[in-house]
């Protein structure tokens, strides 16, 4: 066990001063010292999710990195709240996968009250039918507390709701919304016994001062299932001039995260492909111990088979669910 290992485990987590420590480490012995509490949290074993993009497009949100985002002009499809049958028809595609939770994601601030029953009902119908695989997770924006405890008693088991960024740094990204409002969706989720995947976006101009303080920030609201993101500068958006991250930067910054959340799920999600390229296997060796597998919301990612492929190079077992 490295130092800086062993005292994250001691304290749960690195404090801040800590975490500047850590940052100024070179890689292998950061990775290194990664690599020791990823195997401490969950050995070898990672878990894969993907997900739906069940409705794009034409979202009232003004995040300044969005595709979806009506304020921006990405040449993308939009189209309104997918039919059960297409639902299915995704699903069913993903089966011969051992790939353990679905997240269907809307764009908009919040799923209208229609859709959030027409989704409940869909979620019913899988359950009487006798299918409890994959489980079903949402990402449907704000959502108040009668349309959470609608879709919890159809048979959801997590919301997914990122913060994107720390609380002080939100307004750079994003106007029309608040970070607290966003937060209180966590809360809510929670409130009524909702699992919670919650973290963000990296590379948004944000400093490291500002990773630190969001990783806490999750730490403090006790989140340990952290989807990680990491810029794809999209044309059409204000952020498209931005550049594309170092691959060495996007590893440090997982292991950072993994230093100050040491018992975290890191699922390392949009962004893999265009910004780790070929070494995306080593988001395992920063840390990380979950991902997502197949396509983003408008961006391609990889192919299940060749996601299998790297689990197996990098002596991964992929498994239902930590």
């Amino acid at each position: 066990m490295t130092p800086y290992a062993a005292l994250a485990l001691q304290n749960g987590g690195l404090n801040r001063e800590q975490a500047r420590e850590l940052l100024q480490l070179p890689e292998a012995e950061l990775l290194a010292s990664a690599t020791a509490l990823r195997e401490h949290c969950s050995g070898k074993r990672v878990e894969a999710c993907y997900i739906i993009n069940a409705k794009s497009g034409n979202c009232n949100m003004n995040c300044k990195f969005c595709s979806q985002s009506g304020f921006n002009s990405t040449d993308i499809e939009h189209y309104p709240f997918k039919s059960a049958e297409d639902l299915a028809a995704i699903i069913e595609s993903w089966e011969p996968y051992p790939v353990g939770r679905c997240g269907i994601v809307t764009s908009g601030g919040a799923l209208t009250d229609d859709d959030v029953e027409k989704l409940a009902r869909y979620i019913e119908t899988r359950s009487a039918a006798g299918k409890k695989h994959p489980r079903l997770c949402g990402s449907l924006g704000r959502l108040k507390h009668r349309a959470i405890e609608r879709l919890k008693a159809a048979g959801m088991t997590r919301l997914h709701h990122n913060l994107e960024t720390n609380e002080s740094f939100y307004p750079n990204v994003c106007t029309t919304q608040k970070w607290r409002d966003r937060l209180d969706t966590v809360h809510q989720a929670r409130e009524h016994g909702l699992s919670v995947c919650c973290g963000g976006l990296f590379g948004l101009g944000e400093s490291w001062e500002d990773r630190i303080s969001f990783a806490l920030e999750l730490r403090e609201e006790g989140i340990r299932n952290i989807p990680m993101n990491f810029l794809i500068p999209h044309p059409g958006t204000p952020m498209a001039g931005s550049p594309v991250m170092p691959p060495e930067e996007a590893l440090r910054i997982i292991a950072l995260f993994r230093h100050i959340i040491p018992d975290a799920i890191l699922r390392i999600c949009g962004g893999r492909v265009s910004v780790l390229k070929e070494r995306q296997a080593d988001m395992f060796a920063a840390g990380a111990n979950a991902f997502m597998t197949g396509n983003y919301l408008t961006v391609a990612g990889e192919t299940f088979e060749h996601d299998a492929a790297m689990l197996r190079r990098a002596g991964m077992e992929l498994v239902d669910e930590l």
